[in-house]
């Protein structure tokens, strides 16, 4: 990357100095080879990845503008800059969380836009770097291609889960049935269709640039919208697996900023210099803590626990309407010996498991989720930016804020794969419902066989 932007600011385009234009253009033998001369140029420029050629064509943090409300200025004039940042990100960090509860009232639908408008934003602010860092070279539809691709890949996969959670609603209507049944056949087709346009676009002197850009993209695409595509899987398992994993990233960076600013000595990470083992610790401690409370509070309410979905009974889309499976009822637990000898009167305590699930969520999120966190931090140091964006004044970018959440929905979606979810009645019944009569008939058939064998239908049933 050094190398392209140390030749493309030399003047001389895609070619070295005194090479013969037509000789770079194509990958003649000879270069597939190494040409000597030039094998040493590009070692000696990658080599040279701090000099002020490398920062050349790097974009600016867009952070470096002030975007912060002129009365939040006026109203923290004459504090230092360390106490104006804190209160900055004090007050926005109220307001985000305070949206953040009014989306959650709103129900499931606020919520799928929500996540939708964050994938676009993360995306955009990447997308935007990655043009910025070759903007010298005027690369043919490279934008444009870009926002098609996202176009094809959240076809896919909102296609994917319409199909999954509502079934019998596609089935009902003639033109999602023939959407839903080729659907696969089309996401490919369509993603096609961008494979070839890139390829028609590929014009000489800029066939690197262009496939770096290429996998720019794509890699974008996997780190912003399948993660996103994963935290709404989570939310129609149960607004709850949606709530307390993105709560307990958001109360870790709070904890671990406010640990960090009182308290901090000891640097944490090189990548970013600002965390310390105080605020590592402590965010871990205070996201355990909240993450318990937060279950226990959230698991006595239909509304946040019932899987997200399509009603059988009324129909109605994005019902949460269920009899709460054994995961939100309150059982009793009898302590170990070493608590016992510490609380003699305490013998047993009554708990919903899924507090138990969010010690192990806390965990990730304080001690794993942070990762996320400092691979973005690596990302910027290498552009040299400070931030992803300006859109929130004191915080950066959208991508600043999610840079831990795409990791733990991931962790998060994981998890109930493996050690929560079980077979769903309701998905097989849209599923049978999908069948054709005959179908079904032999199913019913089977079932009430099955059934009869196991004793628990009469045999005259």
């Amino acid at each position: 990357m050094t190398e392209l932007r140390q030749r493309g600011g030399g003047g001389s385009g895609d070619h070295g100095v005194g090479e013969d234009p037509e000789s770079t253009d194509n990958l003649s033998d000879k270069e597939a080879a190494g040409d000597d001369d030039r094998s040493l140029g590009l070692q000696e420029a990658e080599c040279d990845v701090d000099t002020k050629a490398d920062g050349s064509d790097v974009p600016s943090s867009t952070a470096d503008t002030d975007n912060t409300p002129e009365c939040l200025n006026k109203a923290l004039q004459g504090l230092p800059p360390r106490w104006k940042n804190y209160w900055i990100r004090g007050v926005l960090s109220l307001a985000m969380i305070s949206g953040f509860f009014l989306i959650i009232y709103l129900g499931p639908i606020a919520l799928i836009f929500v996540v939708m408008t964050v994938q676009i934003e993360c995306f955009q602010e990447i997308i935007t770097i990655g043009y910025k860092v070759y903007r010298s070279y005027d690369l043919p539809w490279f934008r444009t291609l870009s926002w098609y691709f996202l176009v094809c890949v959240n076809y896919f996969f909102y296609g994917e889960t319409l199909a999954e959670y509502f079934g019998a609603l596609v089935q009902r209507e003639e033109p999602l049935q023939f959407l839903s049944r080729y659907h696969r056949f089309i996401s490919f087709a369509l993603y096609l269709a961008g494979f070839c346009m890139f390829v028609l676009s590929l014009v000489k002197k800029h066939y690197r640039l262009q496939f770096y850009m290429f996998a720019w993209t794509h890699v974008t695409l996997l780190i912003v919208v399948t993660q996103s595509h994963l935290v709404i899987q989570n939310l129609f398992e149960g607004m709850i697996w949606f709530i307390v994993p993105i709560s307990i990233v958001i109360c870790n960076d709070i904890g671990a900023y406010l640990f960090g600013f009182f308290f901090g000595r000891t640097p944490l990470i090189k990548l970013s210099p600002k965390k310390t083992w105080e605020g590592f610790i402590g965010g871990y401690f205070s996201t355990v803590v909240f993450g318990f409370i937060l279950s226990w509070l959230l698991s006595q309410f239909q509304y946040f626990v019932c899987p997200v979905g399509l009603s059988s009974e009324s129909g109605t889309l994005f019902a949460v309407e269920c009899e709460p499976s054994d995961l939100f009822v309150p059982q009793q637990y009898r302590l170990p010996a070493v608590a016992r000898e510490i609380l003699p009167s305490w013998e047993t305590v009554t708990l919903y498991p899924f507090q138990i699930h969010s010690v192990f969520l806390s965990s990730f999120a304080s001690l794993i989720g942070p990762f996320g966190g400092f691979f973005a931090s690596g990302f910027k140091r290498a552009f040299k930016i400070k931030d992803f964006a300006s859109t929130i004044p004191g915080h950066g970018g959208i991508m600043d804020r999610f840079d831990c959440q795409y990791l733990m929905a991931t962790f998060t979606h994981v998890y109930i794969a493996s050690f929560i979810r079980g077979p769903n009645p309701s998905k097989v019944l849209q599923q049978l419902m999908m069948l054709q009569p005959e179908q079904q008939v032999s199913i019913f058939n089977t079932l009430t066989s099955h059934l009869k064998d196991r004793g628990l239908l009469p045999p005259t049933a």
